[in-house]
Formats: structure tokens, C-alpha cells, sequence
């Protein structure tokens, strides 16, 4: 299940569970429109994997199956863009 983290890994901007704008690789690194289209290619610098659109949970399920709580961010990517 995706855990659905609740920022953007570069600018650290809070995304909520229910943002149509928010954009993941396989390895579920999560971003911000904004710094997601400034990556070469559509790709995650972390991986290279293609970024998509990250699914939204209906709210019953993410009121079961809640977003995850712990943010991740990489301050070295703050430079990208």
C-alpha cells in the first residue's frame, strides 16, 4: 500500500493525501508539481524511475488506511530547480 507522505522530498512543501498535484516514482519518492517538472527527462533524481501521478485514496479508505505521518526530505535537492 502506498504510504502517501505527506511532503515534497526537494522543497518540503505539505502535500495532502487528497492533492491531485503530487507526483511519485517506484520507490514512492514523493513531489511537488512544481519540482517534479523541473527534474531532466520526468524522472526521480533519486532513482531515474519515471514520475507519475500519484493515486488518490477515496476518503473511507483513508480514513481506514491513513497517510503516512513521517516526512522525508533531502535538502540537497533544494538546489534543483
Amino acid at each position: 500500500m502506498l504510504e502517501l507522505r505527506p511532503n515534497c522530498e526537494s522543497c518540503d512543501v505539505d502535500l495532502p493525501a487528497d492533492s491531485p498535484d503530487v507526483w511519485i516514482c517506484s520507490f514512492e519518492c514523493t513531489w511537488c508539481t512544481d519540482c517534479a517538472a523541473s527534474f531532466a527527462d520526468n524522472a526521480c533524481p533519486n532513482d531515474t524511475g519515471n514520475l507519475v501521478s500519484r493515486p488518490l485514496r477515496s476518503p473511507a479508505k483513508l480514513a481506514e488506511f491513513p497517510a503516512s505521518t513521517q516526512r522525508v526530505h533531502n535538502a540537497e535537492l533544494q538546489k534543483v530547480g
